[in-house]
């Protein structure tokens, strides 16, 4: 489906209410996983968000699947597809918690909640990279040969 065709807009919908969903839902495993974690060191919020991503990239996959872009077949390819692009998006997280963990620490009444905070900010980071890719790579159909002609300004056969 194109970008400008009449579905682009309900998809896009639909991508919204899916994402809001899982990233409540991921965000929610994460806070559960990282009180769960205390006390197993100063970086115990790094597994906890190892492991929520886990479990969130795999819940947002079928929501997208069934939802979203609608496709059928080939899970185990789109599930790994969806992995390498909600893996670039958990690399920016995985990356920020530590840079800004420390940096809200010391600004915060209750330091603890430095984590909390900071997997919320990169949440907003990530969610238009995330679409754009699932539509691209994750969710990509292949294009039939008129629709692929049709692109390309080529004539039928």
């Amino acid at each position: 489906m194109k970008l400008n065709s009449p579905k682009a807009p309900v998809q896009f919908v639909r991508y919204i209410l899916v994402g809001g969903f899982n990233t409540v839902f991921g965000y929610g495993v994460f806070a559960f996983l990282n009180w769960s974690f205390t006390g197993l060191g100063p970086y115990s919020y790094m597994y906890a968000a190892v492991l929520a991503n886990f479990i969130a990239i795999s819940v947002a996959f079928l929501g997208y699947k069934w939802f979203v872009f609608r496709t059928r077949g080939n899970y185990l390819w789109e599930w790994i597809r969806c992995f390498g692009v909600y893996g670039s998006s958990m690399l920016i997280g995985l990356a920020g918690l530590p840079i800004l963990v420390p940096i809200l620490r010391p600004h915060l009444r209750n330091p603890g909640q430095a984590p909390y905070i900071a997997a919320a900010m990169l949440t907003i980071v990530t969610v238009a990279f995330s679409f754009v890719g699932h539509k691209n790579i994750s969710f990509r159909q292949k294009l039939s040969r008129e629709e692929a002609n049709s692109e390309s300004g080529m004539p039928d056969a």
